[in-house]
């Protein structure tokens, strides 16, 4: 880790152990310095154009605050709330789900390829779309460590000291939940038809 980062980490640290003990200064300071993060965590999962994203932020924020009280600095802040505002966004999309709300397929990810003609970027939205939606269905942490790695581009290294687990856990996290999406998809023929696999 380059000095600068580990300095800014440890002062993010000291600021979330103050925020931790009731400190409402330094809680209102941990809250800037993490939002923009948290905000890139809940579009990941929801899509960028959501129109759930701004509740979704707001929610996890308060959640975050929840629990502050909680947090030991067993793993960096940003990966604490990282996790809480995945958490909360995939928590939304599933009541989304469940009450038949209809998904908004305009997104963009790079979890797919794209294809840049008008037809080509309407099916890759749409493909990302069910990627997103198959996270639902694995256990939290193996999509968690998947989302971090795909949609936020963090190396193991991140994922593990977001987590508080060792890089050997991330990296059995990561193939158990892309042997999970396989199965997913490859026990639904319709759905590997769309996605255009096998």
């Amino acid at each position: 880790m380059e000095p600068k980062v580990e300095s800014r980490n440890t002062h993010l640290g000291e600021i979330a152990r103050l925020a931790a003990a009731g400190d409402t200064s330094a809680t209102a300071r941990l809250l800037r310095m993490v939002a923009p993060e948290m905000l890139r965590v809940v579009r990941g999962v929801m899509g960028p154009y959501s129109t759930e994203v701004d509740d979704a932020v707001q929610q996890a924020l308060v959640a975050l605050i929840q629990a502050l009280p909680a947090f030991r600095g067993e793993c960096a802040p940003t990966g604490y709330a990282c996790r809480i505002a995945f958490r909360t966004a995939l928590g939304m999309r599933k009541k989304a789900h469940q009450a038949h709300t209809r998904h908004d397929l305009t997104v963009e990810t790079d979890l797919l390829p794209v294809d840049d003609s008008p037809s080509g970027l309407r099916e890759s939205r749409r493909r990302t779309e069910l990627v997103r939606n198959l996270l639902e269905h694995i256990p939290s942490e193996q999509a968690e460590a998947l989302a971090m790695r795909t949609m936020l581009g963090w190396s193991l290294e991140e994922i593990s000291r977001a987590s508080g687990a060792p890089v050997n856990t991330v990296r059995s996290r990561l193939r158990l939940a892309k042997e999970a999406l396989r199965r997913n998809i490859e026990s639904d023929p319709a759905l590997a038809e769309e996605l255009g696999v096998g």
